[in-house]
């Protein structure tokens, strides 16, 4: 007798797209260092890390694209948050068992 599937194919498909879109490790420390400073803009981001500023935006167009990160203008600025702490878990799990 087969069990009965605990989640459906579209869930799935969702949970696919997301983990995708945090599956880089510039995007993995975007998502920590969101976590834990809140908000941060472009330069704030770009300069931690370490790339050119277009590369910084490209992957914050992909998080936020996914729902992961939200911005809100202000001024000039573009800051970035987390849309849910809970993406942080993603790497807490990741810590555990990679």
């Amino acid at each position: 007798m087969p069990s009965e599937v605990p989640y459906t194919f579209t869930f799935l498909e969702t949970a696919t797209e997301t983990l995708r879109a945090v599956a880089h490790p510039h995007r993995l420390l975007i998502v920590e260092m969101l976590y834990r400073n809140k908000s941060m803009n472009v330069t704030e981001i770009y300069e931690r890390i370490g790339i050119e500023q277009a590369v910084a935006s490209h992957h914050l167009r992909i998080l936020k694209d996914r729902g992961i990160v939200s911005v809100r203008r202000d001024g000039k600025n573009s800051n970035y948050s987390l849309t849910n702490e809970v993406y942080f878990k993603i790497l807490e799990v990741l810590e555990q068992v990679v």
